[in-house]
């Protein structure tokens, strides 16, 4: 029996003795993070699977594990099909999968710190259709049978200083302040932990990648605020930055405290918070109002000291980007390249850089076949070395103080087929597009997106994801509420105005199943653009990420004069921003990297 077997064999037993007839397990935490302490990674522990958006839903003769289209490939090597059917989101929901499955009367637990209310209501619907009944659990039976399960990180808080956050967390919490005034309202719950660490202007080491803190917030009416911490984080550096408006208390007083608010008005982000949060709310006595966190757009339209540090971040990035791109070409035709290898020296060159907190995510490091895997993410067991005839796509970012970094670029080894340069040209001018849109105020990211698909959809071709998230400032690389995607992409977001500050991704692709993938990704600054003659308020798009694009992968034939114009341009910023950071080789191989493309 596999490992995993075992595992999904204890936890149905450990069902059985909760008197419970399935159990459902979410890759989040109990602040619904994306990417979440090894302590809540319950899913990969339970099924194998190592990307990061998905959920499994055990009952006692089935069991069913969900991912969206990024993991329609890697869900199927990591996770074995004898005990677990794929099921793809959103066209099949967890909670409507339950209400096709479940037994007849049955008892499906689930733990309201994992979940969000609207989902609850979801599956309590789903399941009465069957005479099913969904349980809240007191203790996690998951937790139960993972006998070396991680406890949660330790790490100390730090302070993010205001000269790098642009503004004090006084000058923050009064802005919250007005905001509850508006809506007579007593109180906010924060419970997203990037929402926690920009209102306090604090960092954390609790997540991998993400430099936050296991914490909740309720700021009240006046400005002041509860901190509900573990006390072993707090420091005499962090206590003197909060001050006497911020009260320090255990996080394991927090639910507890919330049922203190009886008859008193209470914001609670439907989105962001577990429903446990809303049930002790409910249970003492307090009046819910469901309004998004605050915080979240402001936190969104990064002010002049968060755009100035992650053009910083971004140009130091880029470097050290620029000198791995040098030595894989150098490299690669030698032979013994593997894509771990190639982890570690990207690593390697971005620690060299000195001030390296973290990366900002693990990093794609894919060739061949795995490139057509758009989250694949290379283990000792999938590990491959680079061959000549592939195509080697690299998708990493850095975590700095002054900012987050994300870029993809993509490198033949040897001689790229006639198909892959087609391919890889087509995302280029979807890549063009976007980047070069104007567009009024008001327009969201699902009215932009074909922009960048239009190229591929005239071959008959498109990608399975997103085209564009937003990113946080030395926070998360994956932050809402931004989004440039379909309209029907599973996570929301494509339907919010883009705003001037907002950071946001440009990354179309391809991916040809067992053969290769293509992306072509660049951070974007939303700016206000004024056109001469014009009456309505637009909007534009700066370019913050400067690193070569593989100009041996280009058909210069399928690039219009504006379209060859735009990339030369953007190779001369790539020269001018890199260029000073490099050593006289490394500029030389830039030069010829950046050269005009030419018809």
């Amino acid at each position: 029996m596999s490992t995993y077997t075992a595992r999904l064999a204890a936890l149905r037993d450990q069902l059985k003795r909760d008197r419970l007839d399935g159990f459902v397990v979410p890759l989040t935490d109990e602040h619904m993070s994306e990417y979440v302490g090894a302590y809540a990674q319950r899913l990969a522990w339970l099924t194998g699977f190592q990307g990061s958006a998905g959920s499994a839903a055990v009952l006692p003769e089935e069991a069913a594990i969900f991912t969206d289209g990024r993991y329609t490939l890697q869900v199927r090597e990591q996770v074995d099909g004898a005990n677990w059917a794929y099921v793809d989101v959103p066209a099949t929901s967890v909670a409507s999968w339950l209400g096709d499955h479940a037994p007849q009367g049955g008892r499906i637990g689930y733990d309201p710190w994992l979940h969000t209310r609207a989902w609850v209501e979801d599956a309590t619907k789903a399941l009465a259709e069957r005479g099913a009944t969904l349980v809240p659990v007191d203790t996690n039976p998951v937790d139960a049978v993972w006998p070396d399960r991680p406890a949660p990180s330790d790490a100390r808080l730090s302070v993010q200083d205001d000269d790098r956050a642009g503004q004090s967390s006084a000058e923050k919490r009064a802005a919250i302040a007005d905001w509850l005034g508006e809506r007579k309202a007593d109180a906010v719950v924060l419970s997203a932990l990037d929402s926690i660490a920009w209102t306090l202007n604090v960092r954390g080491g609790d997540v991998a990648h993400t430099p936050v803190a296991l914490a909740y917030v309720v700021v009240d009416a006046d400005g002041t605020a509860e901190l509900f911490v573990a006390p072993e984080k707090m420091s005499d550096e962090v206590a003197q930055h909060l001050g006497n408006a911020v009260k320090v208390r255990d996080r394991s007083e927090f639910a507890g405290a919330l049922t203190g608010y009886a008859g008193k008005r209470v914001a609670v982000d439907p989105e962001r918070a577990v429903a446990a949060i809303f049930d002790a709310l409910d249970g003492g006595g307090a009046t819910i109002l469901a309004l998004r966190d605050p915080t979240v757009l402001a936190k969104a339209m990064k002010n002049p000291a968060e755009i100035s540090g992650h053009k910083a971040a971004s140009a130091r990035d880029g470097a050290a980007l620029a000198r791995f791109l040098k030595w894989v070409e150098a490299e690669a035709p030698k032979g013994g390249l593997t894509e771990l290898s190639c982890v570690a020296k990207l690593q390697e060159f971005r620690e060299a850089t000195g001030v390296l907190k973290d990366t900002s995510f693990d990093t794609i490091s894919a060739t061949g076949a795995h490139g057509a895997s758009p989250h694949y993410h290379s283990t000792p067991e999938s590990n491959v070395p680079l061959e000549p005839g592939q195509l080697y796509l690299v998708d990493s970012g850095g975590q700095y103080a002054d900012g987050t970094t994300d870029v993809t670029r993509v490198l033949p080894i040897g001689e790229p087929s006639d198909e892959m340069r087609d391919r890889f040209t087509r995302v280029l001018k979807g890549h063009i597009a976007l980047a070069t849109a104007v567009f009024p105020e008001g327009t969201n990211g699902g009215q932009l997106d074909s922009f960048a698909r239009r190229p591929l959809w005239e071959a008959g071709l498109d990608f399975a994801h997103g085209t564009g998230h937003g990113v946080g400032a030395y926070l998360a690389v994956h932050e809402g509420p931004q989004r440039i995607a379909k309209p029907n992409y599973p996570g929301g977001g494509p339907s919010e105005p883009l705003r001037a500050g907002m950071i946001i991704s440009n990354e179309p692709g391809y991916y040809k199943a067992g053969e290769y993938g293509i992306r072509i990704e660049n951070l974007i600054l939303v700016v206000a653009r004024e056109i001469a003659g014009g009456d309505q308020k637009m909007l534009a798009f700066e370019t913050l990420t400067f690193a070569p694009i593989e100009r041996s992968l280009i058909v210069p034939g399928l690039l219009t004069q504006a379209e060859r114009r735009w990339l030369d341009a953007y190779h001369a910023q790539v020269l001018d921003v890199l260029g000073p950071q490099l050593d006289t080789g490394e500029r030389a191989w830039l030069l010829e990297k950046c050269a005009p493309i030419g018809g």
